[in-house]
C-alpha cells in the first residue's frame, strides 16, 4: 500500500520504476532487431514520464495495479523510440554517454528498431483498464502524433536564420510538453480522478514540460556534461534553435550571427565557437533571462494544480517536489 505521505509516495515509486525497467522485456528474435531496444533502455534516463504518470496515480489510488504500470512503461518505450530517430535527424554519436543506435548499428537499423518500438509502446498501453482505455488510448493516440509535429517543426527551424518565441514556444510545447501533459493525465485517469482534476494535471505537465525544455537548453550551454550526460555546447555548435539563441535574436544581441556562423571542424573550433556564442549570451544577459522563464513556468505548473490540491497539503507537496527534481539543476 502506498501513502499519500511525499516521501513514502516518492521511496515506493523510485523502487517500482527500478523494479519495471530492470525487469523489462523485448522479443528476442531477430536479435539485430531487438538488441537496440535492450542497449537504449539498459543505458538509462531519469524516467520523467513513467515516474509522473505513477505520481499522478498515487494521489488517487493507494497501490499501483498492473493496469497503470504497463501504460507508464509504455509511456517511457515511445519516447525512447523518438529518441533513436531524434539522433538519427540530428546525427547525433553519443546518447547519454553511450553510441547512439544508428552509430553503434546502422541508420537503417535504428530506423527499424525504432518503428517497432513505437509499436511496442502501443501493446504496452493497451493494458490499461478496460473502463478507461478508449480515453487512454485516444491521448496517447493525440499526444504522439502532436511529438511528430513538434520534431517537424524543429526540423523546419533549422533552416530559418529566426524564429519568434513563440513559434519556438509553440514547437516545444508539441515536441517536449504535451509528453510530459499526457503522463501527468494518464495516471490521473488511470487513477479514477475528476475531469476537472486530471485537467488540471495536464496542465501541469505542461507547464513543468515547458519548463523542463527551457532547462534543457540553459544546461546545453552551462551544465556540467557529467551530469547533463551529454557534451555541453551541442545546440551551438548544431546552430540549433534553442531558447537562449531565440532570446538573443530577439534582442539583437550583437555578434551572434557571426558566433554562429564560426567553423567548428576540430575541437579547438568547437571551443572557440561555444565561447563566442556564450559570451554573447552573457553579454546580452540571457542565462539569467532563461532561469527567470523556468521559474516562471514552474509556478505556472503548480498554480495549475493548486485549485485541486491546495498549497501546503501533501498532494501538491509531491508535485512541486516532482517539479523541483526537474528544473532544479538550473538554480
Amino acid at each position: 500500500m502506498i501513502s499519500i505521505n511525499a516521501m513514502i509516495v516518492q521511496q515506493n515509486i523510485d523502487a517500482t520504476i527500478k523494479s519495471l525497467f530492470e525487469g523489462i522485456e523485448f522479443t528476442a528474435e531477430p536479435a539485430d532487431l531487438y538488441d537496440p531496444l535492450r542497449y537504449m533502455i539498459a543505458i538509462g534516463g531519469k524516467r520523467i514520464r513513467p515516474r509522473l504518470v505513477l505520481t499522478a496515480y498515487s494521489l488517487f489510488r493507494d497501490e499501483f495495479i498492473p493496469g497503470v504500470l504497463s501504460p507508464a512503461v509504455g509511456l517511457e518505450v515511445f519516447h525512447t523510440f523518438t529518441l533513436i530517430h531524434d539522433d538519427i535527424m540530428d546525427r547525433s554519436p553519443l546518447r547519454r554517454g553511450k553510441e547512439t543506435v544508428w552509430k553503434k548499428w546502422s541508420p537503417d537499423t535504428a530506423i527499424l528498431s525504432g518503428d517497432v518500438m513505437c509499436i511496442d509502446s502501443y501493446s504496452r498501453m493497451a493494458k490499461a483498464p478496460a473502463e478507461v482505455l478508449p480515453e487512454v488510448l485516444s491521448l496517447f493516440s493525440r499526444t504522439a502524433a502532436q511529438v511528430c509535429d513538434g520534431q517537424q517543426y524543429d526540423m523546419d527551424f533549422e533552416t530559418r536564420e529566426t524564429v519568434s518565441m513563440e513559434e519556438y514556444m509553440s514547437m516545444i510545447g508539441l515536441k517536449t510538453a504535451v509528453l510530459i501533459a499526457c503522463a501527468a493525465k494518464m495516471g490521473a485517469v488511470i487513477g479514477g480522478a475528476s475531469k476537472e482534476a486530471a485537467e488540471a494535471l495536464y496542465n501541469y505537465g505542461y507547464d513543468l514540460g515547458l519548463a523542463f525544455q527551457v532547462a534543457d537548453d540553459w544546461l546545453d550551454a552551462y551544465g556540467d556534461s557529467a551530469v547533463f550526460g551529454k557534451p555541453i555546447g551541442g545546440d551551438i555548435l548544431n546552430n540549433k534553435k534553442c531558447w537562449l539563441t531565440v532570446r538573443a535574436y530577439e534582442k539583437d544581441a550583437p555578434g551572434l550571427s557571426e558566433a554562429l556562423s564560426l567553423p567548428s571542424g576540430n575541437e579547438a573550433e568547437k571551443a572557440l565557437k561555444i565561447s563566442r556564442v556564450k559570451a554573447v549570451y552573457e553579454a546580452a544577459g540571457v542565462p539569467a533571462e532563461a532561469q527567470a522563464e523556468i521559474a516562471r513556468l514552474t509556478e505556472k505548473a503548480l498554480k495549475d494544480i493548486s485549485g485541486i490540491f491546495p498549497e501546503g497539503s501533501e498532494e501538491y507537496g509531491a508535485l512541486a517536489a516532482f517539479a523541483e527534481s526537474l528544473v532544479g539543476r538550473t538554480k
